[in-house]
């Protein structure tokens, strides 16, 4: 955990969320500004930067991450959505813990609107 981190303070449950999974590995919880109508993010508990910051010694959170996605929109009934992640501040990334936008609901055209 880095003390500084919003979303490592959110894993540890210092900060409420509204959550929709939690294992020993992630967390994923409600965008507070939705962008779909469902709209969650997926986070590892562990501290990664970005996307940038993958390796082979943490990839298989990764990995685990993409199951849970998997698991939870079955769950919730999604059978369409968009997954992303931002990667630095000109694409967007605002909290420097990796991420996962999980969005759905609406079509995903580009640009959004």
């Amino acid at each position: 955990m880095k003390n500084d981190c919003l979303f490592c303070a959110i894993a540890a449950g210092e900060i409420p969320s509204n959550k929709v999974y939690e294992d020993d590995l992630c967390y994923a919880f409600y965008d507070i500004a939705p962008q779909a109508p469902t709209h969650f993010l997926v986070i590892p508990k562990s501290h990664i930067g970005s996307v940038a910051e993958v390796s082979g010694d943490n990839s298989a959170v990764v990995a685990h991450i993409f199951e849970v996605i998997a698991k939870v929109t079955k769950e919730l009934g999604l059978e369409s959505y968009r997954v992303v992640s931002n990667i630095g501040e000109q694409a967007g990334q605002s909290v420097h813990h990796l991420h996962f936008h999980v969005l759905s609901g609406r079509d995903m055209t580009w640009p959004p609107g």
